[in-house]
């Protein structure tokens, strides 16, 4: 039994690097398909079925790393640093897992836009950061009604921040940057303290 786990695994494994590997060339998930992410890893297309739904579920696995990653990010906000520091390290550390993982958000994208069930792990993903920005909110302005709400609203500006960074727009990084900062800082602190 432990064999065939262990199999399963490697398996599985082997088809997620595919896809990965794919995604790295390709950059976009709709020019990919399941035979040939399935034959890179040495398996068959119903082996990939008995894995994943779907492309955008096997990238869905994919991003588990990157959340964990982002879960690192969101400890920033815990450092010894001022306010401004450790609101600037945590979205910093975001654009680092961005950049370390570009081809993959990209690909997570699409998939949120075609997939209910990745759009439901993304959401429930970004909601598992809300304990840990209501927290911080509450300590620095105790009597904050509703700082969940609060705290998911400036989760989801992290989202569409990362988002732009992604699909391009009008500001560059560093102004990205700043903006988000400010708008924590004002959110939380009520004024921008160094």
């Amino acid at each position: 039994m432990t064999e065939n786990v262990a199999r399963g695994d490697k398996r599985r494994s082997a088809l997620l690097e595919s896809l990965d590997h794919y995604l790295r060339e390709e950059g976009s998930l709709d020019s990919i398909n399941i035979a040939d992410i399935s034959r890179r890893a040495g398996v068959t297309r119903s082996a990939f079925y008995f894995y994943f739904e779907n492309k955008a579920s096997a990238v869905a696995a994919l991003m588990e790393e990157m959340y964990d990653e982002s879960f690192a990010a969101a400890e920033a906000l815990r450092a010894d640093g001022s306010p401004a520091e450790n609101i600037e390290a945590m979205v910093r550390a975001l654009f680092s897992t961005w950049d370390k993982h570009e081809h993959l958000f990209r690909a997570s994208l699409d998939a949120r836009a075609t997939s209910a069930t990745v759009r439901e792990l993304w959401d429930s993903d970004r909601e598992s950061f809300v304990p840990v920005v209501a927290s911080l909110i509450e300590a620095e302005r105790p009597g904050t009604t509703n700082a969940a709400a609060l705290a998911s609203v400036l989760l989801e500006l992290n989202d569409r921040m990362l988002e732009r960074l992604a699909l391009g727009g009008p500001l560059e990084r560093e102004e990205l940057v700043g903006a988000v900062v400010t708008i924590w800082l004002h959110t939380i602190y009520g004024e921008v303290r160094p």
